[in-house]
C-alpha cells in the first residue's frame, strides 16, 4: 500500500511540469499581442500625423501595455508558485515582487489589473460615447461596479487570511516555545 502512496505522489507532483505547458502557451500569446501592439502603435502614429485627438488611440495602446503586464505577472508568479523556483541567476533582473507574490496575492494583484484594464476601457467608451446606446454603456459600468466589489472581495479575503496565517504562525511558535521551555 505505500509503494502505491508513493507513486500516486509522484504523479501528482510531477503533474505540475504540464502548467509549463500553458505557461509557454502565455508567452507565445504575449508575442502575438506585441505583434497586435505594432499594428496598433503604427495606427497611432498616422492618426498624431493626421493631427486628430490622441486620446482613444493612447488609451488602446495604454490597455494593451497593461494586459501584457498582466500576463507576464501571471506567467512568472505562477511558475514560481506552482512549478519551480527561478535559479538565483535567473532572477538577478527581475522584479522584487517576483518572491513576494503568493497565490492569494496574486489574485488580488491579477483582479486589481483586471479592474484597471476595465476602467481603462470603460474611459474609452465615455469619451465615444456616441458609438453606444445607453444599455450598452449601462451594462459597461454593471461589469465595472462588479469588477471593483470582486477586487475588494478579494483583497478583504487576503486580509482575513493572511492574518489567520500570521496568528497561526506565532500560536506554532508558542507552542515551540513553551515545549523547550524558553521565554517567548
Amino acid at each position: 500500500m505505500k509503494r502505491i502512496q508513493d507513486v500516486v505522489e509522484r504523479i501528482i507532483l510531477t503533474s505540475r511540469y504540464l502548467l509549463v505547458v500553458i505557461y509557454i502557451g502565455l508567452a507565445v500569446a504575449l508575442a502575438i499581442y506585441v505583434a497586435s501592439f505594432m499594428v496598433k502603435l503604427y495606427k497611432t502614429a498616422l492618426v498624431a500625423l493626421s493631427g486628430e485627438d490622441m486620446i482613444l488611440p493612447m488609451l488602446v495602446l495604454i490597455d494593451a501595455a497593461l494586459i501584457s503586464g498582466l500576463i507576464v505577472m501571471v506567467m512568472l508568479s505562477s511558475y514560481e508558485n506552482f512549478v519551480s523556483r527561478f535559479d538565483e541567476s535567473a532572477t538577478e533582473d527581475s522584479p522584487d515582487w517576483l518572491r513576494r507574490l503568493d497565490p492569494g496575492s496574486l489574485k488580488v494583484k491579477v483582479a486589481t489589473a483586471i479592474l484597471t484594464i476595465s476602467a481603462v476601457q470603460l474611459l474609452q467608451v465615455f469619451l465615444d460615447m456616441e458609438k453606444f446606446t445607453e444599455k450598452q454603456i449601462l451594462w459597461k459600468v454593471v461589469i465595472h461596479v462588479v469588477f471593483i466589489l470582486s477586487a475588494l472581495a478579494l483583497a478583504v479575503l487576503d486580509q482575513i487570511t493572511g492574518f489567520y496565517a500570521d496568528r497561526r504562525k506565532l500560536n506554532i511558535e508558542l507552542e515551540r516555545a513553551q515545549r523547550e521551555n524558553k521565554p517567548y
